[in-house]
């Protein structure tokens, strides 16, 4: 049996699980950062820095962060597969993305942290 070690779970329908949740996560998150944004139409510095000094809060968007690299990781790796038949190509691109996509989760929380 091959195992394909690119795969997140290595279960077509574990990735399809863990990109449909990870959307409606995505899409909650977005509807609150709207609703807070739509709410306070006077927004200040002090009102967003209040948003996220909160710890909770702090919590959410590290979650949502994941929840986008989970989210980005498989649907770039289903195109990548589907479309990219050289294995080399396939993998240079794959490592590409990995990196770009981690690089871009631990900038976030960076931020996140105020580091």
């Amino acid at each position: 049996m091959l195992t394909n070690v690119t795969s997140l779970t290595g279960n077509g329908l574990k990735d399809w699980l863990i990109q449909r949740f990870s959307a409606i996560y995505l899409v909650i998150y977005t509807l609150f950062i709207f609703s807070f944004l739509f709410s306070h139409p006077h927004l200040s510095f002090e009102i967003w820095k209040n948003l996220f000094s909160c710890v909770l809060f702090k919590l959410a968007t590290v979650l949502t962060l994941f929840m986008l690299l989970l989210h980005s990781w498989v649907g770039l790796w289903t195109v990548c597969t589907d479309y990219l038949k050289c294995t080399a190509l396939r993998l240079s691109v794959l490592f590409i993305i990995l990196f770009f996509l981690l690089s871009q989760f631990i900038w976030g929380l960076m931020i996140i942290l105020g580091q």
